[in-house]
């Protein structure tokens, strides 16, 4: 009995070290208590290119970088094994020759009968190749076996060559419930699910395993009380010195809780995608605000001029003109917003596009912010088109914010036209080009895609450049893309000529003329609200000294006399309360106004030093905030 007791304990070692060295993709070895290299394997040979007796002996930090060792990083591994019973974490080790590689590491203390110390079991596999060395381990069967059983995060065990289970480690006991005397013997098929029993899986799996020379998959699996867990497992054959195949070396992870977590990540995808769409919706509204404000501005104040009484007919037809003017503009950006909230009822139409994209440009400009230039370069003469012009102008709406994302740092967007005659027959083509960061000959053979996005997770807004192709396709024409990597992106809309008339261009008003009181510097970017303010402070009985710009307007301040600055808040470059501040530094106690519908300055507080007056405004209004900010009484708003 004793002999066969002897020959039980020997076989059953031989198969431990068997099992080890059969594993491919793990380096497995002991150290001491002292963290000195006590066991050495191929594998880790191949891992770190020492020989055993170039490392036996030697510590352990070897492996560790200059700067890991400066840190004290291998007394603190071995430290957080022996207080937490486990050191798992990942990071650069150093081959013999210098070189570094990405390593994923678990430690975990060994302790014998009488709970004593006595070394470690370390299991580091290379993850920057994503190829494990080979872990054919050459010490002791007694170590290894030692070895085996002191790793508790991996199920460790082996195989005989029809799938039965001859050893079991104490992370296989961990991990999937069963005790050694409970499980060894019976066939590995057991933890599989029903459907995979059904299906084949584990006869496929030894069958790939020995064909491939390993079988790697993450699947769901069984422990002992029925329960299931998503497991890491990889299976090597076992060949002996002549080549005879043995059996199987199986290792098995549970990742369970990383498995939770990519399921997690898929279901909040599709709340973001939601998310996303209003975040569109609210980055257009919040930019176009401060251009409707301004259009109300004009509307208000022309409408305070008509009601006085000693108008000449001449000024009274400019007031109504311009209101109507400024109406239809109105509700081409009320349009806008329908249109791209997918609120409105689209019918195509006859259009010039050169003054629908000229307008549209402007719009463009100030939804996509400073750091974003929005050039124009429409070609004479272009043919007139008959399509859905707020289709239209969503579709370039979801090219220029494709656009803007391709430009983190900034940048530009071309829009241009010109007409295009080929074998197809007559097209007018409208271009947006931008010079941001180009795509991939992979990504852009899927850009028309539905529901595809060319960015990040959780930043797209899910509209799609699919809408491009299909308002294209809609309207009897077709959609084009070419972009290089590092060079920019071009969207190209081709459209059929229409043989009809175009939309004439709207009229331009023109300034008024009034009296004067105050020498006020006007600045505002836009030419019709700067018009009509002028118009309003001139009916007031003040001298308007006009800028586009905060740059013009200081240029004005150095040579004329002004007594007053008015200016907008929302300007490309230099902003109103930018302008009034050096203002100031260059005449003390100037008086400042300013104005603005829609500001995320003003919201944040800045400028609160200056008067302010809300857009849209009329003449009384403006009559008393020109005249507080001049007195530096405080205006009430």
């Amino acid at each position: 009995m004793a002999e066969a007791a002897r020959f039980e304990s020997h076989l059953t070692e031989q198969r431990f070290r068997l099992l080890v060295n059969a594993v491919t993709d793990y380096a497995l070895y002991m150290l001491d208590a002292d963290g000195h290299v006590a066991t050495w394997n191929p594998g880790a040979r191949r891992f770190k290119g020492y020989e055993a007796d170039e490392i036996i002996g030697r510590h352990f930090s070897n492996f560790f970088t200059e700067e890991d060792r400066a840190a004290g990083l291998p007394e603190r591994v071995l430290g957080t094994a022996v207080r937490e019973g486990k050191f798992e974490a990942e990071g650069w080790r150093v081959r013999k020759d210098g070189t570094r590689f990405w390593a994923h590491v678990v430690v975990d203390p060994i302790r014998d009968d009488h709970g004593t110390l006595v070394g470690f079991a370390k299991i580091t596999r290379d993850i920057s190749e994503k190829k494990a060395a080979d872990d054919a381990l050459r010490q002791s069967e007694r170590r290894f076996r030692m070895l085996v059983q002191g790793v508790r995060d991996y199920a460790i065990y082996m195989l005989d060559p029809e799938g039965h289970v001859t050893n079991w480690n104490s992370g296989a006991e961990e991990i999937k419930g069963y005790k050694a005397d409970e499980i060894v013997g019976k066939h590995f098929s057991q933890f599989y699910t029903e459907e995979d029993r059904a299906n084949g899986e584990p006869v496929r799996a030894l069958a790939t395993a020995l064909r491939e020379g390993k079988y790697e998959k993450e699947a769901w699996r069984l422990r002992k009380d029925g329960s299931r867990f998503m497991a890491s497992v990889v299976i090597d054959p076992i060949f002996d010195d002549d080549g005879q195949h043995i059996g199987f070396a199986k290792v098995t992870r549970d990742v369970t809780e990383r498995h939770r977590a990519q399921l997690e990540l898929e279901e909040t995808r599709a709340a973001l995608q939601q998310s996303q769409k209003l975040q569109a919706l609210g980055e257009l509204t919040g930019g176009i605000a401060h251009d409707f404000n301004n259009l109300m501005t004009v509307i208000r104040g022309s409408a305070d001029l008509l009601r006085r009484g000693t108008l000449s007919d001449e000024k009274r037809v400019r007031y109504l003109d311009a209101i109507t003017e400024t109406a239809d503009r109105a509700a081409m950006l009320t349009s806008h917003l329908l249109a791209f909230g997918r609120r409105q009822a689209l019918k195509p139409e006859v259009i010039d596009l050169n003054v629908r994209l000229d307008a549209f440009g402007e719009v463009l400009s100030r939804t996509l912010g400073g750091s974003i230039q929005v050039q124009l370069d429409l070609a004479p003469s272009l043919w007139p088109v008959e399509v859905d012009s707020t289709q239209l102008e969503t579709a370039l709406l979801n090219a220029a914010f494709n656009a803007r994302d391709a430009m983190p740092n900034g940048g530009a967007i071309i829009l241009a036209t010109c007409n295009r005659a080929d074998q197809d027959g007559d097209w007018v083509s409208i271009t947006l080009h931008d010079t941001g960061e180009g795509m991939s000959e992979e990504v852009l053979g899927r850009v028309f895609e539905p529901f595809f996005t060319t960015k990040p997770v959780g930043k797209g807004t899910g509209l799609g450049l699919s809408q491009i192709h299909g308002f294209a396709a809609q309207s009897g024409g077709r959609a084009e893309i070419e972009s290089t990597l590092g060079e920019g992106t071009t969207i190209r809309l081709l459209l059929p000529r229409s043989g009809k008339t175009g939309t004439p261009a709207e009229a331009t008003p023109q300034a008024l003329q009034t009296e004067r009181q105050l020498n006020v510097l006007l600045v505002e970017d836009n030419d019709h609200v700067r018009e009509f303010a002028t118009a309003l402070v001139e009916d007031l009985g003040h001298k308007v000294v006009p800028a586009d710009g905060g740059e013009a307007a200081l240029a004005l301040l150095d040579r004329e006399p002004i007594d007053l600055l008015f200016t907008d808040v929302v300007m490309p470059g230099m902003s109103g309360v930018e302008l009034a501040r050096r203002a100031r530094e260059r005449r003390r106690g100037m008086p400042v106004l300013l104005a603005s519908g829609y500001s995320d300055e003003i919201l944040a507080g800045a400028g609160a030093e200056f008067h302010f007056v809300h857009k849209p405004y009329d003449a009384q209004q403006l009559g008393l905030a020109l005249m507080a900010a001049y007195d530096e009484v405080p205006t009430l708003n």
